[in-house]
């Protein structure tokens, strides 16, 4: 969209705290824009962070500070009849979605977008911290928090931006790429694309789009990707993958602790080469696919190979993936994001080839009636390497609940992935759960795209003082 804005505007963004919006309004911010904010959260690792870069934010969304904005951003999750939404919209305000505004301040520079299913953030944050050790200093605009960064995005000086595109609404389509990841391709957002098929088509555009000089960087694995790739003509593919038909193929790969060591075999222009050793301290095996999508950044962007693993080596990870909160008496708590079955299967997966007997105790809050429903046999049996499951109420994230038949989805999770299963009601149940259960050398790993997070985190902090 064509888009005239300057340093005078005041930009609202109607739920400042979320993740997507955050990152945006810290670049505007620092690029010297007058930003201000709403959200229904008062305290957060995001909200405490722009606070602290000076931006104002205003609790609930039924404040009249909108009104001193120019420029109002939205995103996806905030609904037409929202209070602010619709005094913008009484008042002819302009309203921007997230994703325009994105693209308007990034389209003028070299991006590497990173979109996917699954993995997105991690690739995008291993390609940021590559690119960042590497004094490209790229722009940053990330869906989770680098460690390293202590923030999910960062306004670079350079021509270079690596952003995380989200498919979950095709935006995106919106954006121009000289580089462009795609990790795999699997069933979720089916409320906006309506049908598999459409999603594949909204991937397929997005691969079509990348300049012919540029590079789509593909995940041979995945069928779903290997499925459309027959259907594009451009040869600007370079493929990776456990598959020997890849152009960058991981080998050798060993769990060491707490992450993985593996080889890839470069093949180019009938010429192969071996990078030996490289290390990640990062758990399971879609790590290693992850960071061999990064390796393929790095050789195109010509660093040296032993910067790419050294940088590899350094990267401290990203939060909420694998983020250790919890360690006493050799017990360890992790907090995840994982929200879809595959994501979980592969979370459990790694803590399994990592921990092997330890029992390993899921804690597992649902996100959304409209996921759990489309993903409803994946979900049950999603728990297979997991010795317990405490499962939390479903985060419904503003969705009705249309007579969803919550004990029977648990029995099914219990039959399916052969694991004991426990109910809670609430965050007290599940500290009380904890204080009661946790004794030694278990492993716990809360996941969700919910609240889930906050409580395990509180817990956590609560059990530390616990003295046994």
């Amino acid at each position: 969209m064509n888009l005239e804005i300057n340093k005078k505007n005041t930009i609202h963004f109607i739920g400042i705290g979320g993740i997507g919006m955050s990152g945006i309004a810290l670049i505007m911010k620092n690029l010297g824009y007058n930003i201000q904010g709403s959200d229904l959260v008062k305290s957060s690792r995001v909200i405490n962070y722009l606070k602290k870069n000076r931006i104002k934010i205003f609790h609930n969304h039924n404040s009249r500070e909108i009104l001193k904005a120019d420029i109002v951003v939205t995103s996806t999750a905030i609904k037409k009849f929202n209070k602010e939404f619709q005094l913008a919209k009484k008042n002819n305000l302009i309203i921007v979605k997230r994703a325009d505004m994105l693209a308007h301040l990034l389209n003028l520079k070299k991006n590497i977008i990173i979109s996917g299913s699954h993995g997105k953030t991690t690739i995008t944050s291993l390609i940021a911290h590559l690119l960042t050790v590497n004094k490209f200093s790229p722009t940053i605009v990330n869906g989770g928090i680098i460690n390293s960064l202590q923030s999910n995005a960062a306004l670079g000086k350079s021509e270079w931006s690596v952003v995380e595109a989200d498919e979950s609404d095709g935006s995106f389509l919106k954006f121009k790429s000289i580089y462009s990841i795609v990790s795999n391709i699997d069933h979720e957002h089916m409320d906006y694309y309506k049908s598999f098929s459409n999603l594949k088509n909204q991937f397929t555009e997005f691969l079509q789009k990348t300049p012919l000089l540029g590079k789509n960087i593909v995940c041979l694995d995945d069928k779903n990707i290997s499925s459309i790739l027959k259907k594009i003509n451009k040869k600007n593919f370079l493929t990776y993958g456990f598959s020997k038909k890849s152009n960058l193929q991981c080998k050798n790969i060993n769990q060491i602790d707490f992450g993985m060591q593996f080889d890839v075999l470069v093949k180019l222009k009938n010429k192969e080469k071996l990078i030996k050793n490289i290390k990640i301290n990062l758990m399971g095996r879609h790590n290693v696919l992850n960071a061999t999508a990064a390796l393929a950044v790095g050789l195109l962007l010509k660093i040296k190979i032993d910067d790419i693993k050294k940088s590899f080596e350094n990267f401290s990870g990203v939060q909420r993936r694998l983020t250790l909160i919890f360690n006493k008496n050799n017990n360890l708590i992790y907090d995840d994001y994982a929200h879809h079955p595959t994501e979980i299967k592969a979370v459990l997966s790694a803590c399994r080839n990592n921990f092997g007997d330890k029992k390993i105790i899921s804690i597992f809050q649902p996100h959304r009636f409209s996921r759990v429903n489309s993903l409803y046999k994946d979900f049950t049996k999603s728990f297979i390497h997991s010795d317990q499951v405490v499962i939390c109420p479903i985060y419904s994230a503003g969705e009705k609940n249309n007579n969803f038949n919550f004990q029977k989805f648990c029995e099914n999770i219990s039959k399916n992935s052969k694991t004991e299963l426990i109910k809670v009601n609430d965050k007290d149940e599940l500290e009380n759960f904890l204080k009661k259960n946790l004794t030694k050398n278990q492993i716990v790993v809360a996941m969700g795209a919910g609240s889930i997070s906050a409580w395990i985190r509180e817990i956590s902090n609560k059990l530390m003082n616990v003295k046994h």
